[in-house]
């Protein structure tokens, strides 16, 4: 589960179709997956509990093994002597031939123990480290969200990553309407998106619309950002230059050219990972979109630009939903070095801006460090002043109390997704 550090959306469907996995027993397996990555913490805590060896002495066979297992145990409704069973018989498979009694007996340690006694026993002081315990986040993630949220809210935030999400496409513009991918889908329209349909089940890959390029997966949020940067006010005329200086993999890149298409505008797309540079001109196909592998902190591209994007390299704490195993990989000294590269990226942006024109400020992520404080020190040190983003979208309800919008998974059904606009001073 951990030994090629890999994201499970991306190895674990593969492994279902390499396994001849399908109906119920994809779903179950998917969901011990899924579940075990997402309480991996409050497991590991309850293992600690009950075993004579530190963790980090265990081999990541036998210690995931135990994960599953002890999920199994907490979690399900599989039966205890198959849980501890097939644990075993995990840790044989693996190899570990002699750990079977030494995971045999710490299995039949938890079974033994009534499962919220044992979470009561375990849950450290402190509200809100009580709560991040409960809802399986660092503490550090839940102290974040709870600089945004009230108290009160705080649970429900944090629930929401633990919500399964479902699946948002987007209907290119100029090829098909909302309406007509949800009537060719049997899906949904999105409640805030013009674009957006919502697919509760089934595999988007297999989808026509999406196989001849007519539609794609994207978070709504994320469409509401890319036409934000669209349809948000210039002063003078739009001469149909607009940039996304951090594109890849290049989903608002897309739904921008495919709005430029339609606008006679060009879009310019800077990535500076040559990888993620060819994923979007995979997904951009031939649309109005030129891609530059740069660095967008100086891309050596002409200033003047009506309309940027910066889609701000973040920590991704809005997407934790999506990835159940990145709250446990992700750590809070790595927020200062994105902070630094935000602002670098926000300035870049500025210097090739011409005046009137406006940038999209947006990250995947609820923390101030990356939101708001950019935002704010932006005001304070560039040319720049805010306009009201919530000009720029449908009625959402709370999206916060700022002239930037903060969405939520809890509140909204999307990853949590903040943007701000700035507009360049004449």
């Amino acid at each position: 589960m951990h030994s090629d550090d890999a994201f499970a959306n991306l190895i674990l469907p593969k492994s279902l179709r390499a396994n001849q996995l399908e109906g119920r027993d994809a779903a179950f397996a998917t969901e011990l997956a899924y579940g075990t990555l997402r309480a991996e913490g409050v497991l590991d805590a309850i293992i600690g509990e009950h075993s004579s060896r530190g963790l980090d002495t265990l081999a990541i066979e036998v210690l995931d093994a135990l994960r599953v297992g002890t999920y199994q145990l907490m979690y399900t409704r599989v039966e205890p002597h198959a849980a501890v069973d097939t644990t075993v018989r995990l840790v044989q498979a693996a190899g570990h031939e002699k750990a079977k009694g030494f995971v045999n007996g710490i299995m039949r340690s938890i079974t033994r123990a009534n499962p919220e006694t044992l979470l009561d026993k375990l849950t450290p002081a402190g509200e809100i480290e009580a709560l991040a315990f409960r809802h399986a986040h660092p503490v550090w993630i839940a102290r974040s969200f709870a600089q945004v949220v009230c108290q009160e809210e705080l649970a429900d935030a944090l629930e929401g990553d633990s919500q399964r999400p479902v699946v948002h496409l987007v209907a290119r513009p100029g090829e098909i309407t909302a309406e007509e991918l949800a009537l060719m889908t049997g899906s949904d329209e999105g409640k805030y998106s013009p674009y957006a349909v919502y697919m509760d089940s089934g595999d988007p890959g297999d989808l026509e619309p999406v196989q001849q390029g007519l539609a794609a997966v994207q978070d709504e949020g994320s469409q509401l950002i890319a036409r934000a940067v669209v349809e948000a006010p210039l002063e003078g005329e739009d001469q149909g230059r607009w940039l996304d200086l951090c594109a890849g993999p290049g989903g608002k890149a897309a739904l921008m050219g495919s709005l430029a298409r339609m606008d006679g505008a060009v879009v310019d797309a800077v990535e500076v990972s040559e990888h993620r540079a060819q994923l979007v001109k995979k997904t951009v196909g031939d649309l109005p979109v030129d891609v530059h592998v740069a660095d967008g902190r100086n891309p050596g591209l002409e200033p003047g630009y009506d309309r940027i994007l910066v889609d701000a390299p973040c920590s991704g704490l809005g997407a934790l939903r999506r990835r159940p195993e990145a709250r446990w990989r992700k750590s809070e000294s790595d927020i200062a070095e994105l902070s630094t590269l935000q602002f670098e990226l926000l300035k870049s942006a500025v210097s090739l801006l011409r005046p009137g024109g406006v940038i999209v400020y947006s990250t995947c992520s609820p923390d101030l460090r990356e939101t708001r404080n950019i935002v704010d020190r932006a005001l304070a040190e560039l040319d720049v002043v805010e306009d009201n983003a919530h000009d720029l979208i449908p009625d959402m309800g709370d999206v916060g109390e700022h002239k930037s919008v903060q969405m939520w998974p809890h509140r909204h059904g999307t990853d949590a997704m903040f943007f701000a606009v700035l507009r360049k001073n004449p």
